[in-house]
């Protein structure tokens, strides 16, 4: 088992009682910002979805290759994380920068253990930054973005909603959240979803989120296509995750569930 931090090197602020979806991820990926609470309720998800360490990291490399294209072939120089989690290998900024070192990137999150680990592995990088704000309120978003001055909004910026709309409810609108971010940018702009898909073999693994600071509301694949209503979808289209646009065969092991659809939409 990955080695991990003592639940009693918890930051002041920082609540261990309850599960947290983003220490949970940053488990799943094999990171150590995380606590027994979650690596509990991280194991109760593995026993419904025993694939989930693995999903997790398609997911992961998912977003790696959307932002490789969208730096490279789409001309993209702008990106906005909403729901960003903890930082990990290749992360966004560092992916794009690769591409092209002028790309800036705004990263959003409120997880205060996110914004702590954030901010200090961006303390040296003018052109990325991080601010505290929740995916349900995308009008302050916007107003933060706008005011932070990274970012130009009148030109194409890339909108990542990776993993996280899954833990917007019904009631809380995902789509109308979609729409907001997207009316807020001009034609060239993308957008970039992954979510992991309904399935009745998934609702026992979903469940035990119930316990977590955030549910999880499992979404058909056509109920996730939605989300990129008025785009032009970059090929091929929403897909598992593990099938847009592979460097090389996904590794599945023993496990041959797939569950994160994933897709790249480019505003008209």
């Amino acid at each position: 088992m990955t080695e991990t931090r003592a639940d009693e090197e918890a930051p002041r602020g920082i609540d261990v009682r309850v599960p947290n979806v983003a220490r949970m991820y940053d488990y799943f990926l094999g990171g150590k910002d995380n606590f027994r609470i979650d690596r509990v309720c991280a194991e109760r998800v593995r026993e419904h979805a025993p694939e989930v360490f693995v999903m997790a990291r398609e997911n992961r490399a998912f977003l790696g290759r959307a932002v490789r294209y969208l730096a490279d072939e789409a001309g993209v120089d702008q990106f906005l994380d909403i729901g960003a989690g903890l930082p990990t290998q290749e992360n966004v900024h560092q992916v794009a920068q690769k591409i092209n070192p002028e790309a800036r990137t705004v990263y959003v999150d409120h997880d205060p253990v996110v914004l702590v680990h954030a901010r200090a592995l961006l303390a040296t990088d003018d052109r990325t930054c991080v601010i505290r704000q929740d995916v349900r309120a995308p009008e302050k978003i916007l107003t933060a973005v706008d005011a932070l001055g990274l970012l130009d909004l009148s030109r194409p910026v890339a909108v990542l909603l990776v993993a996280v709309l899954h833990f917007v409810t019904d009631a809380e609108d995902p789509y109308g959240i979609v729409r907001t971010l997207l009316e807020a940018v001009p034609a060239g702009s993308h957008l970039v979803v992954s979510h992991v898909e309904h399935r009745p073999d998934l609702e026992e693994a979903a469940a035990q989120y119930r316990d977590a600071n955030a549910p999880v509301t499992l979404r058909t694949a056509d109920e996730i296509g939605r989300m990129f209503d008025g785009l032009a979808l970059v090929d091929p289209g929403v897909v598992q995750v593990t099938d847009w646009r592979p460097d090389e065969p996904p590794y599945l092991g023993e496990h041959r569930r797939k569950w994160v659809c994933g897709g790249v939409g480019r505003k008209p």
